[in-house]
């Protein structure tokens, strides 16, 4: 739906906007860690963080310059594993390298999502388990004292935990708003009881009909009635009403082309748009539309019923106003029912 696109949409750019500032921050942070391994003398640290500083701008370039968000956002996430994992290996500036792994939870959450995200996450924390407590007989890195790799996995954890308590609400809070912005649109463009387009999309329908109207080949509209209704409602209730009602309009969608458009109008009356057709061909879909309905029976209260329709027929024509047009095709519609109904009658 066209309300819903522009939610999703609105996410995405929301999503790009902060893929973005990450790369930019990122870029500028690691560009200033590689300044201070400079000046420390640390060739290996400066190196690396020189090379993520740039994989970092190549991430904002691609969100930012070719809008390329989920390889930006890849390319972010997975160089940042790398970079922590190097930085608890060498133990970065005076071992302090393992406490800027806080940073991953919360990003790798919103990058990946909840289900993915706790999975890399999880696959994050073996890796650094392996790089820390492994004996260094194994191979060389950074030593760390028990105590204090107890204490960064718990940290750690309890951070993860609540990263994802916060990505679990935040998204349970934006698909429910996809749902209610689904449900509000249903209501502003969709009748509840038959299913139909409502009378205010078919107003915005009829207005883009008449924008693009070609001259050589015009549409036509039919305003159809139920003829007698009251006397259904009176004699077998208004949820009988509803049923005929309900009925009718599933009779009027399998028997339309896909071209054509109808929405309930108010009531027991109808408007269909046929486009590209005048009004001759109008009056053949009208007439099949009548034939269609007269001869599909109706149960209510186990006795089937017969309903017959009246419609009014007209052709737009660029004189014509919207008001115009509906005033024509009600004309028309009167004026069936004034001949003694079930019958198409075309304006003049």
């Amino acid at each position: 739906m066209k309300n819903q696109s522009k939610l999703q949409s609105f996410g995405e750019l929301q999503q790009a906007r902060v893929i973005a500032l990450f790369s930019l921050v990122g870029m500028s942070i690691t560009f200033v860690m590689m300044c201070f391994a400079v000046k420390n003398a640390n060739s290996i640290l400066a190196i690396s963080l020189l090379f993520a500083s740039v994989v970092y701008g190549l991430a904002f370039y691609l969100v930012n310059n070719k809008n390329k968000v989920k390889l930006s956002s890849y390319i972010i996430i997975y160089s940042l594993y790398a970079l922590m994992l190097y930085l608890v290996y060498s133990g970065g500036v005076a071992s302090t390298g393992p406490l800027w792994i806080f940073i991953v939870p919360p990003v790798s959450l919103y990058v990946h999502g909840l289900r993915r995200g706790l999975i890399n996450i999880a696959v994050f924390v073996l890796l650094i388990c392996l790089i820390m407590f492994i004996p260094q007989s194994f191979y060389a890195h950074a030593i760390y004292p028990i105590e204090f790799k107890l204490r960064l996995l718990y940290s750690f954890l309890t951070i993860s935990f609540l990263s994802a308590l916060y990505e679990y609400s935040r998204s349970e809070l934006y698909n429910k708003a996809l749902e209610l912005n689904k449900k509000f649109h249903r209501l502003a463009h969709y009748d509840d009881l038959t299913g139909l387009h409502n009378r205010r999309d078919a107003q915005l329908k009829l207005n883009e009909q008449i924008a693009v109207a070609d001259v050589s080949k015009p549409f036509s509209i039919l305003l159809c009635d139920i003829d007698f209704f009251k006397l259904v409602n009176d004699k077998y209730g208004h949820s009988a009403g509803d049923a005929v009602l309900t009925e009718l309009s599933q009779v009027f969608k399998t028997s339309l082309r896909e071209t054509d458009y109808v929405a309930r109008w108010g009531g027991e009356e109808f408007l269909f748009i046929l486009a590209q057709t005048d009004q001759t061909e109008a009056f053949d879909v009208a007439e099949r539309l009548r034939c269609t309905v007269f001869q599909h029976p109706i149960s209510l209260d186990d006795e089937d019923i017969r309903v017959t329709i009246s419609i009014g027929i007209k052709q737009y024509n660029p004189q014509l106003t919207l008001d115009q047009l509906i005033n024509h095709a009600d004309k028309a519609l009167y004026e069936a029912k004034r001949l003694g109904r079930n019958r198409s009658l075309p304006t003049p």
